[in-house]
């Protein structure tokens, strides 16, 4: 038996057998006697309310008395996956609300974590099996078993590990238990659903990087095409004019002009409009500058055509695509740092490698063979965790500058194909943010009780909190109302908005005010 196995086997019979006599409820310097196979608890301590600092963060405030379980995991002998757990002294609400990551990972979410616990969960997460920077994949180099961990097995382990401590702490299951991440979180929520349909109750997946192998040959694509001819590269100066003719286009369709394309699916922007009639300036678009936005807005396609991976939107391309799309010069922004680690250490281990050369189809190849089976999270038949009455709300930002909006809509439809619609309806909802970027931000409302973060209209209103209610009152949700805050600090104007579920879109009634939702409804296109 693997050791891997042997760890995951053992923490299932902790949680099947109960605590430990030896543990007494609530008592959290008790947990250091905990043991599991293949792990060291490094720590466990009470934490008074208030303040807590951590390395490299600004402090997190307004905490209550907390117990704080830190443990290292070893599932195989080249892993040390970080795991923490933060447990309520009092007033647990009865659930476990678990975190992801976000990029190659490398650190615990403890902004999120913070959240949480104020809410009354409890929550646990790690750091992926890896301690770096968001965009280093460096760590990944001749260490298969480190992408393993990274892949899949850090975000199982945790919820296996985190049900263990809250039965050995508090004497009880917890009621039900949630998962709720966004990028390559949203990437590790699938992943879940797929793999270990039944870790989790209810999964609340953002902007997932599912399909990482795809999504990062597709990235190697759009480099090529913007940065391979320098002529071809379009400067951040040129956005506020591609985000003006884009709203110029399409900001309408929906009734309503806000600086928000509610449906970009329905948006015929061509970047022709913008072609340099005399000298190019900031205002207009050279024709190779054409054919790249073109193709940013197309998405990557192989040699015979097919599409590799779905483009992004139009409508906020000032300011959200200068660091994720554009950079400073050519080949430098975070899309082609991603690309390029992933590449480097991951797949190829050659540290040489040059996007700017490399073959897109044996790329792609490449990359299935040797990583997919790790990092890919596109399995549609969700069918035993649906078994398992799981409920997954996905949610994607229709300006997302890092990971196509499209990709969850492709995703959505395999799951339905798969396993039928009506029956996808069980359990699957995807909401599609108008104006919002990557899990959080943009021109348009885009709070909406995710990671952590308050519903648009408090208690009860938040996509975590439809999450719970579908799961354990079996309410299936509607539209979710989603909150920006907007003028000057003085002056600020709360705008309120429904989100409505896929393919449904929000639309303007033509005379209630903007800012409140009764102004909107529902459509199906």
């Amino acid at each position: 038996m693997s050791r891997t196995v042997l760890l995951i086997t053992s923490v299932a019979l902790l949680l099947a057998l109960g605590a430990p006599a030896a543990f007494a409820a609530f008592d959290c310097t008790s947990l250091m006697k905990m043991t599991f196979p293949d792990a060291t608890v490094a720590a466990a301590e009470a934490v008074t309310a208030g303040s807590l600092e951590l390395q490299g963060l600004e402090p997190l405030t307004s905490l209550p008395a907390f117990c704080r379980v830190r443990v290292t995991l070893h599932p195989t002998t080249d892993s040390a996956i970080r795991f923490e757990a933060w447990l309520p002294l009092q007033s647990w609400n009865g659930r476990l609300l678990d975190v992801g990551n976000g990029g190659f990972a490398g650190s615990i979410s403890y902004g999120q974590m913070a959240r949480n616990l104020r809410r009354g969960y409890a929550t646990a997460g790690s750091d992926a099996g890896h301690q770096a920077d968001a965009e280093d994949a460096s760590w990944a180099y001749r260490h298969p078993e480190k992408i393993a961990d990274f892949g899949y097995r850090a975000v199982h382990l945790t919820a296996l590990l985190s049900k263990a401590v809250v039965k050995a702490y508090y004497a009880k299951t917890q009621e039900k238990s949630y998962f709720d991440a966004c990028s390559d979180g949203g990437r590790e929520a699938l992943m879940e659903a797929q793999r270990f349909p039944d870790d989790y109750d209810g999964i609340l997946a953002g902007a997932p990087a599912n399909n990482w192998s795809h999504m990062l040959v597709n990235g190697l694509v759009l480099t090529q095409a913007s940065s391979r001819d320098p002529a071809a590269y379009i400067s951040a100066l040129k956005l506020p004019a591609i985000t003006q003719a884009a709203l110029n286009e399409c900001d309408g369709l929906d009734g309503l002009k806000d600086g928000v394309i509610s449906d970009p699916e329905r948006c015929r922007f061509d970047p022709a409009v913008l072609q340099c009639k005399r000298a190019e300036d900031s205002s207009c678009l050279t024709q190779p500058q054409i054919h790249a936005l073109r193709m940013i807005y197309s998405g990557a396609k192989d040699s015979k055509g097919v599409t590799i991976f779905p483009g992004l939107m139009p409508g906020d391309e000032n300011p959200s695509w200068h660091d994720w799309v554009l950079g400073n010069a050519p080949a430098g922004a975070s899309g082609t740092n991603y690309l390029s680690g992933y590449f480097r250490y991951m797949v190829l281990n050659d540290p040489t490698w040059n996007p700017l050369t490399a073959d897109v189809d044996l790329s792609l190849k490449t990359a299935i063979d040797r990583t997919g089976k790790d990092v890919d999270a596109i399995d549609p038949d969700l069918s035993r965790f649906a078994a398992h009455g799981g409920k997954l709300i996905m949610y994607h930002g229709w300006n997302d500058p890092a990971i196509s909006p499209l990709n969850s809509v492709q995703y959505l439809a395999d799951v339905k194909r798969a396993m039928g619609s009506a029956k996808g309806d069980d359990f699957v909802r995807l909401y599609m943010v108008p104006g919002m970027e990557h899990c959080v931000g943009g021109p348009g409302p885009n709070i909406f009780g995710q990671l952590g973060l308050a519903g648009a209209e408090g208690e009860g209103t938040g996509a975590m909190d439809l999450l719970q209610t579908w799961v354990e009152r079996g309410k299936a949700p509607g539209p979710i109302l989603a909150v920006k805050t907007t003028g000057t600090h003085d002056a600020p104007v709360r705008v309120v908005r429904p989100v409505c579920p896929y393919p449904q879109e929000t639309k303007y009634d033509g005379k209630g005010d903007p800012k409140i939702p009764e102004s909107f409804a529902c459509k199906t296109p």
